[in-house]
């Protein structure tokens, strides 16, 4: 099941949220600061284009410094990305069938408020670290 709705997932949103979080990431990556971002950017973007079975947790050896880059972010870029998040996720859930690809996009708004810090899992194994 996981895989039909990644699928559908892909056709209808999940190939432009890639496209769009690959340029951010790019255009991040263009400068030494912006490198963490760019990366973090690359990491969503995988997530976006296939999002069903697979969730965030937080990494434990995140120090002060992914505090500091996930306020930045937050001002910089985060609340843009979780307000269309939320908009498509409001969208896709008016009907009956769009309602697991709105909550997909509400269940990618956290990572992208703070990106840093977290890790991407498969679900069945959410409290396994790298």
């Amino acid at each position: 099941m996981k895989t039909i709705l990644n699928v559908i997932w892909l056709v209808l949103s999940g190939f432009w949220l890639f496209l769009g979080y690959l340029l951010a990431g790019a255009l991040l990556c263009i400068t030494i600061i912006g490198i963490p971002f760019g990366i973090a950017a690359f990491r969503i973007g995988v997530y976006a284009l296939w999002p069903f079975g697979y969730t965030t947790v937080e990494r434990r050896d995140a120090g002060a410094a992914s505090c500091f880059g996930n306020v930045l972010w937050l001002v910089l870029a985060g609340w843009w990305l979780a307000l269309a998040h939320i908009v498509t996720g409001i969208a896709m859930c008016i009907t009956i069938i769009g309602i697991p690809f709105g909550i997909a996009n509400f269940k990618l708004i956290p990572i992208s408020l703070f990106p840093l810090g977290r890790e991407i899992v498969p679900t069945d194994q959410p409290f396994a670290t790298r």
